[in-house]
């Protein structure tokens, strides 16, 4: 009769996937053809963007991809090692430095500059309600958690030059988050990858401009990858308790983790997780909130939610702000979707809670992709996390150590398919 029996290990799937950790093992057609992309990415930036900052890194960053994908066509033996120099130098540090030496930015790096002048000499990276009552320009207000405005302490301890720029710090910082948050989960040539996945545009065109986004997203990734192989859930609601500290987009991460512990690992675990995030956000957060908390809600709650006497000036053509363009009603409509969709997950996550570290991530990509395309006040822009997840989890899948489990999530079983057989 026919019967289900569970086949060994297949060792060739398994050499596919060691080899396919290595960014020189990667065929080199996929190889250029990631490089290509990115320079139609690119080239319609230069093309099609209404900034002049933005424009200028489409045009420097397309030769610089173009010029990758060439390599990867022309050198077989170390073209993707060139490739990796030409993107990492055309696409991310050439426009960074050349931003930051000419004083080049969006609004956001003047707003952390600014709160950390006001961190330095007032003890407060807000400006106070009353305060911001009398301005006109949404760029006074600071939506950002307290950490955040660290990385603007260079420039307030030191003056304006290139290496106390934001971003430079924005950019350090996601290299060594999102570097441990590959090698924690398993992946091999980590050095390599964490280059290829800074140049992409995914990483480099927010970072050469912007960048506040940049080091959340980070330790997004290593809070997940410290849940992942070998538990550690102190280490994990420390990373996930500062990014939350610096910016309420890390906070649904909390949330799944939350979830994803309580089914995967009990409750002990969980609440050892969610102590240690919680105590640590709040060590950052609470003597702000606790001094000045009229400051910290007008800036950080009021002001993103279009609540304040001044909107936000992020705007992209997405669904949310387009209802919340045509009115008061629109706007309540807008945060009503919101809440809805928030809503509609959180009751989908206990329905259905993820069970390992990947569903918890794919949980955060669909969730934050929905929550910025309803957002009232949005930017293409915030579409790095969903971007940035997926290629820390398609990293991390493609180049683990192979060990014959699922790495991590609770040593696993045996990588073992379902084949079916004809006994008598």
């Amino acid at each position: 009769m026919l019967t289900l029996r569970a086949a060994p290990p297949d060792k060739s799937r398994t050499r596919g996937l060691v080899a396919w950790a290595s960014t020189v093992a990667i065929p080199r057609r996929w190889a250029a053809a990631a490089f290509a992309i990115c320079a139609a990415f690119a080239g319609g930036v230069a093309l099609f963007s209404s900034d002049d900052l933005h424009r200028r890194w489409g045009l420097v960053a397309s030769c610089a991809y173009l010029a990758a994908c060439l390599a990867v066509l022309a050198w077989r033996s170390r073209g993707i090692d060139l490739a990796l120099l030409l993107s990492v130098c055309g696409a991310l540090v050439a426009p960074l430095f050349w931003n930051a030496a000419t004083g080049r930015r969006q609004p956001e790096v003047s707003v952390i500059n600014r709160s950390a002048l006001q961190l330095v000499h007032h003890q407060s990276p807000y400006q106070s309600a009353a305060s911001l009552a009398a301005v006109h320009d949404p760029n006074a207000y600071n939506p950002y958690l307290p950490v955040m405005s660290l990385f603007g302490i260079p420039r307030a301890l030191f003056g304006s030059h290139v290496i106390t720029d934001p971003r430079i710090w924005f950019g350090l910082a996601f290299l060594i988050f999102f570097g441990l948050a590959l090698a924690v989960a398993g992946a091999r040539h980590v050095i390599r990858w964490t280059l290829f996945v800074a140049a992409t545009p995914v990483i480099a065109f927010e970072l050469a401009v912007g960048g506040t986004d940049v080091p959340i997203l980070a330790l997004m990734c290593l809070g997940l990858a410290l849940l992942w192989r070998q538990p550690r859930y102190v280490l994990a609601g420390i990373a996930l308790g500062v990014a939350s500290a610096a910016k309420a987009t890390a906070w649904p991460a909390v949330l799944v983790a939350v979830v994803l512990l309580g089914v995967r690992d009990g409750r002990r675990p969980m609440l050892i997780f969610l102590g240690s995030a919680l105590l640590s956000c709040a060590a950052l957060v609470g003597p702000i909130a606790a001094i000045w908390p009229s400051a910290l809600a007008e800036n950080t709650i009021m002001f993103p939610l279009g609540l304040a006497p001044i909107t936000s000036a992020a705007a992209s053509p997405l669904p949310g702000h387009l209802i919340a363009e045509t009115g008061h009603t629109g706007h309540l409509i807008a945060v009503a979707l919101l809440v809805a969709a928030g809503l509609g997950i959180g009751v989908s996550l206990i329905i259905r809670p993820p069970r390992t570290v990947p569903a918890a991530a794919w949980w955060l990509i669909i969730g934050l992709t929905l929550m910025f395309t309803l957002a009232p006040a949005t930017r293409f822009g915030y579409f790095i996390y969903p971007g940035a997840l997926l290629l820390w989890l398609q990293v991390s899948l493609l180049g683990r150590r192979w060990s014959g489990t699922e790495p991590g999530d609770g040593g696993g079983s045996p990588d073992r398919a379902l084949v079916l057989t004809d006994s008598a």
